[in-house]
C-alpha cells in the first residue's frame, strides 16, 4: 500500500508523509529505538528491539507491496521523526474486517500535528484496504494520545487493568480502543 502527502505542521514547517521503503530502513530502526526510549507509553522498550537493518528493509518493502497493510513514516527535512502502521488482525473469515493501528513520534517533534495527521493517514488507509473496523490500545496515563484518538472517533470498549508491566512503575492498565470505518 502506497501513501505520500505534505502537510504544514504548527510551526509552519513542511512534513511529508509517505510509505516507508526498503531505503529508509536503518533510519526507521533508529527512530523506533529513540522513540521506544522517550515514553513508558510504547509496547516495548529499545533493548528489547530485534530488528535489524535488513529485517526492517523487508518489513517495509512488504508493506509498499501489501494491499492492505502500510507503515507511513513522517519526514522532516529528510529526517524521520515518526511512524504508524495498520496491520490485519488475520485473513480468517471472522476477522479479516479488523485492523490494528500503532503510532510513535520522536518527543522533540510532538504537539506539532505530526501525531493527528499519521493517525488520519492510516484511518485514510484503513478505509481504503476495506476495513470495516481500526483498533489499538493505550495506556491510560498517555491522556494525549487518548484524546487524540477520541477526537477521530475512536471510543473505548474495554479496560484491560494489567495490560503492560512498566519495569519503572508496575502494572500500567490499558483503554482497549476501536473506530467503526463503514
Amino acid at each position: 500500500m502506497e501513501y505520500n502527502k505534505r502537510i504544514t505542521l504548527k510551526d509552519g514547517r513542511e512534513c511529508v508523509l509517505r510509505n516507508g521503503t526498503e531505503n529508509d530502513a536503518k533510519a526507521v530502526v533508529d527512530v523506533f529505538d529513540l522513540t521506544h526510549g522517550q515514553t513508558d507509553y510504547l509496547l516495548s522498550y529499545p533493548d528489547e528491539n530485534s530488528f535489524t537493518v535488513e529485517g526492517e528493509a523487508g518489513f517495509l518493502k512488504a508493506k509498499t507491496e501489501s494491499p492492505n497493510e502500510i507503515e507511513i513514516i513522517a519526514e522532516i527535512d529528510g529526517k524521520i521523526v515518526g511512524t504508524a502502521g495498520i496491520e490485519a488482525v488475520g485473513d480468517k473469515d471472522k476477522v479479516k474486517h479488523r485492523a490494528t493501528f500503532g503510532i510513535s513520534v520522536d518527543k522533540d517533534y510532538w504537539s506539532l500535528g505530526i501525531g493527528r495527521a499519521l493517525t488520519e493517514a492510516c484511518i485514510e488507509c484503513a478505509k481504503a484496504a476495506g476495513y470495516a473496523q481500526l483498533e489499538l490500545d493505550a495506556a491510560v496515563e498517555n491522556e494525549n494520545a487518548i484524546a487524540l484518538y477520541r477526537s477521530v472517533g475512536f471510543t473505548e470498549y474495554g479496560l484491560n487493568p494489567r495490560g503492560f508491566r512498566s519495569r519503572y512503575t508496575g502494572w500500567q492498565p490499558l483503554i482497549l480502543m476501536r473506530l467503526e470505518l463503514e
